[in-house]
């Protein structure tokens, strides 16, 4: 039987790469302060890029300063961390920083990014791997990962430790993998952790679990990003990080098949990237519909345009199981229990296929 990203779990033994109570990482070694310039450097040329007009399909938007964000991704099973990824990098108020991978074959997963971007000609964008972890999950995209040469990515973990160092509260962190790297980080030096703006989190199950493939509602499951890793999560939700939590229950909008050719219509770099990903990861679908649930995309355009999931204070505590559960007392998370399902494909179609750039 294929087991697919967001279908279909088991739960993994989390590996513990870093103590407890390790200093603050205010004293940095000198290969953490290349990561910091790095860094710097990188987020220099990507406000360049996302200030020209020939760069941004939606150039009428403010040209603000943009919102710094790390993306921590499993990109590689289902499509939708690469949708997630676009949005921003076509949204000009974003930025993008920083992009970690977790669990599974996170190296895998770091080459496949590297041909993302560069085949979607974005430049001076660093990725990094976090620790590798065992699983039986069918990594969809792999034959395009394996395309793009190998090399060894700086640790995850350390990179973000230094992003948050580097950006304080400027920096949101999406997380839309299993969470590892984040608690981790968050395990190795809290007080660093603790400058960020926000943790964005896809994950969790509040009144309602994956839907059926007839679009059925279910009872509150374990859900994917959670299960994987119950004490992590626990350790990110009990964090006292600023938290926002976009769970089953606003996420599962699949992008319709008009939107889907819209899209791939654009013929641009990088939604022939997204279309060369998504005639990988179809042959795999056979055990639900031929169009992607965009679970992570939906927490990504929560950051671009908050109103298309509103949330609401909650208290959420992890189960052993990988259960989120509502329960009383002080909040620790704000919730989107509802999404806006057109906005937000309207959103995505506007950033990745505008009417300029689509086949007539």
């Amino acid at each position: 039987m294929i087991l697919t990203h967001k279908d279909e779990f088991v739960v993994r033994n989390r590996p513990r790469l870093h103590h407890r109570g390790r200093p603050s990482s205010q004293h940095f070694s000198l290969p953490v302060l290349g990561l910091l310039c790095l860094l710097l450097t990188s987020a220099f040329s990507q406000s360049a890029q996302a200030q020209s007009p020939a760069q941004s399909p939606a150039s009428h938007i403010s040209q603000s300063r943009p919102q710094l964000v790390w993306v921590d991704t499993d990109i590689g099973d289902d499509l939708d961390d690469a949708f997630a990824i676009a949005l921003l990098l076509r949204s000009p108020q974003m930025q993008i920083v920083g992009i970690s991978t977790t669990f599974g074959d996170t190296e895998l997963r770091a080459r496949l990014l590297d041909r993302f971007l560069a085949s979607s000609h974005i430049s001076d964008l660093p990725v990094f791997a976090g620790a590798p972890t065992t699983t039986t999950n069918l990594f969809t995209q792999r034959d395009y990962a394996e395309h793009s040469p190998p090399r060894v990515h700086p640790d995850a973990v350390t990179a973000l430790l230094a992003a948050v160092h580097a950006y304080g509260n400027q920096l949101t962190l999406l997380a839309i993998g299993p969470l590892f790297n984040v608690a981790s980080a968050i395990e190795r030096d809290p007080v660093t952790m603790h400058q960020l703006r926000r943790i964005v989190l896809m994950g969790g199950s509040i009144r309602q679990g994956y839907r059926t493939a007839h679009g059925q509602r279910t009872p509150p499951a374990a859900e994917w990003n959670i299960a994987q890793d119950p004490p992590g999560a626990a350790t990110v939700f009990s964090s006292g990080i600023p938290l926002a939590v976009f769970p089953l229950d606003s996420t599962q909008i699949a992008l319709r098949k008009t939107d889907r050719e819209a899209i791939f219509a654009a013929h641009t770099p990088l939604t022939h990237q997204l279309h060369a990903l998504y005639a990988e990861w179809q042959p795999h679908s056979w055990n639900h519909s031929a169009s992607p649930v965009l679970f992570d995309a939906v927490a990504a355009s929560a950051i671009v345009e908050p109103q298309l999931c509103p949330t609401q204070p909650m208290h959420i505590t992890i189960t052993a199981d990988g259960m989120t559960r509502s329960a009383p007392g002080a909040a620790n998370a704000r919730v989107c229990l509802r999404a806006n399902h057109d906005g937000f494909l309207q959103l995505l179609s506007s950033r990745l296929a505008p009417a300029k750039a689509r086949t007539p």
